[in-house]
């Protein structure tokens, strides 16, 4: 006789085996933005420019569709412990988790600011999730509260021969012996993105530079900006002058040789004059030309080509003659410098 009350608990013990254990169900995801941990500061005249990289998940690894706002926490204290009153915020940007997106604020130091070279400031960004709940504050940066000095004032610029002359009016600076301030100047060339230091000078020095540094023909663009040097590793920038353009227009012509001397070859040899001088050492120079006359006739040049070297030999002279001869520098532009200093040379 079948015993069906044994078979039906074989075949429920079959199904139990054949089923998955069910997990237990997870909390639900609390939407709290994972801190930025990027966070930079960069000072610039009173201002303070703040850079992070919005959080693409939330604490527990979720992906976050939306933020909340971002508030800019700043104190006084060497860590933050606690956003307190935030002294600004930043609107939710769209996020993508395929991509990080950067944020930027711009922040005013104001009433922070002080003559005390080691005065410090705290800044951290907490970021709210849209139910203006938030996991912490970022990374923390210190920010340097010295006061800068102003923009050069009535900055200009003059093409010389040497180069660009920038110059600017004195700068009235507070004498303390834990700063140094310099003025700096940047020059592209017209457009470049990148600027590049040109030079700088001690404020209270020299109120011009010169920029030797150029192409000639070419346009650039000078701005310059106060620096207040509060230690080797630590600088604040101030605010910059406006730009200003100028075209290195060469119209200006070398030195003028020096120390001419004209000797005759001497019995015995095909007659020629010898000329040598001292060489000219502008870094343009092309070379020379030469010039010669007789008594009471104008100077003529003699040379067909300009002369690479400081040195000429003059074969076509005849016996007899007195030779009055004088040199020029030219560069590869063209401006040819006055002459030199004659030197006279009789032929026998």
């Amino acid at each position: 006789m079948i015993n069906f009350r044994l078979m039906a608990l074989l075949g429920a013990a079959v199904m139990l085996t054949g089923c998955a254990s069910i997990a237990p169900p997870q909390p639900p995801s609390l939407n709290l933005p994972k801190p930025p941990e990027d966070l930079r500061a960069v000072r610039k005249g009173d201002g303070v420019v703040l850079t992070w990289t919005a959080p693409a998940s939330t604490t527990d690894r979720q992906t976050i569709r939306k933020l909340g706002v971002t508030r800019i926490c700043r104190g006084v204290e060497a860590k933050l412990t606690a956003c307190g009153t935030p002294v600004g915020s930043v609107n939710a940007p769209a996020v993508r988790s395929t991509s990080a997106t950067k944020v930027s604020s711009n922040e005013s130091l104001g009433e922070m600011l002080s003559d005390d070279p080691a005065g410090f400031v705290t800044y951290a960004v907490e970021v709210l999730n849209p139910d203006g709940r938030d996991a912490g504050l970022s990374n923390q940066v210190r920010v340097s509260t010295v006061r800068t000095l102003p923009a050069p004032r009535d900055f200009r610029a003059l093409v010389t021969g040497p180069g660009v002359v920038l110059s600017w009016n004195e700068i009235a600076a507070p004498r303390s012996p834990a700063v140094h301030q310099f003025v700096r100047v940047y020059r592209r060339a017209e457009g470049s993105a990148g600027w590049t230091l040109a030079g700088s000078v001690a404020v209270g020095g020299d109120l011009s530079f010169t920029d030797s540094n150029i192409e000639w023909e070419k346009t650039y663009e000078y701005r310059a900006e106060t620096v207040t040097v509060i230690a080797p590793e630590l600088e604040v920038e101030g605010d910059d002058t406006p730009e200003i353009k100028v075209f290195a227009h060469d119209v200006f012509p070398p030195a003028v040789p020096a120390g001419l001397q004209a000797v005759y070859s001497g019995p015995g040899q095909a007659a020629f004059v010898d000329l040598i001088w001292a060489p000219v050492s502008d870094l343009d120079l092309d070379g020379y030309n030469v010039y010669r006359h007789e008594e009471g006739t104008a100077p003529v040049k003699v040379n067909a080509s300009v002369v690479k070297v400081p040195a000429y030999r003059d074969g076509n002279v005849v016996a007899g003659k007195t030779y009055f001869y004088s040199v020029s520098a030219v560069d590869v532009r063209g401006n040819e410098s006055g002459r030199s200093e004659e030197a006279s040379e009789r032929v026998p």
